[in-house]
Order: structure tokens, then C-alpha cells, then sequence
């Protein structure tokens, strides 16, 4: 949901509002990046393949409790640097396409991995 007397979200893959009514279970995701099930790293220096590597993290997560992408209310998303936001962007509206959850994104100067370029946690609703 997007106030009339807020300013409209710079791309379409997020909302300034999310209202949850009807609460069963609040679900908090940690911070998920681009390491497949065996801990390497997927896609060293290319944030468009981090980025998706971390959604898909995110969605079996999110799965794992009965839910869906589409129950993830808010995210924040954590970049070495701004300059990926683009590759980030693309990736991100794949995956949040119906009622994009608030969201958040900033710049940090380093991840838990030094080839880590993205992070991204979330709530959901389930």
C-alpha cells in the first residue's frame, strides 16, 4: 500500500505500508546470502547470481514453516555496494511480484564473507 501523501516507491518491487491483519504466526528470517547447501559461495563477483542465490535461501526458509514468498511482509536487504542495486533490483522482481513487502536496502562495508556482495532478511506473516 502506497499513501497519496507519501512519495511512490522508486521501483515497483516494494511498498511503503504493509498491513497484516489476522496474525497466526510472525516468522523472522536471518540474514540469508549466496552460499548453496553445501556453504560455497554462488557467484562470485556477479550480484545478479548472489542475489537470487539469497532469495532462494530466503524461500526455502519461508517454505520450511508452510509459507510462501508471497507471505514475507518485509525485507532488508544489505549491499557492499550501491553500484549493484540495479542487478539487485532485477533479481528481486522475480521474486516479489504480487503485494511487494516493505522494504529496506543499504550499503555496508562488509559481509560475513569478504566475495559476499548481498544479504537479505525478512518477516512473514504465515
Amino acid at each position: 500500500m502506497n499513501p497519496e501523501n507519501v512519495f511512490k516507491p522508486l521501483k515497483p518491487t516494494y511498498s511503503n505500508v504493509v498491513k497484516v491483519e489476522d496474525i497466526k504466526s510472525l516468522v523472522f528470517i536471518s540474514g540469508q546470502v549466496a552460499f548453496d547447501k553445501e556453504g560455497n559461495i554462488v557467484g562470485i563477483g556477479d550480484p545478479e547470481a548472489q542475489t537470487r542465490q539469497a532469495l532462494e535461501n530466503l524461500k526455502a526458509c519461508i517454505e520450511s514453516v508452510g509459507g510462501t514468498i508471497d507471505n514475507i511482509v518485509k525485507v532488508t536487504f544489505y549491499l557492499k555496494d550501491m553500484k549493484h542495486f540495479e542487478a539487485v533490483h532485477r533479481v528481486r522482481a522475480e521474486y516479489f511480484k504480487k503485494n511487494p513487502p516493505a522494504s529496506t536496502l543499504v550499503q555496508i562495508s562488509q559481509l560475513v564473507h569478504p566475495e559476499l556482495l548481498v544479504e537479505v532478511e525478512a518477516i512473514a506473516v504465515v
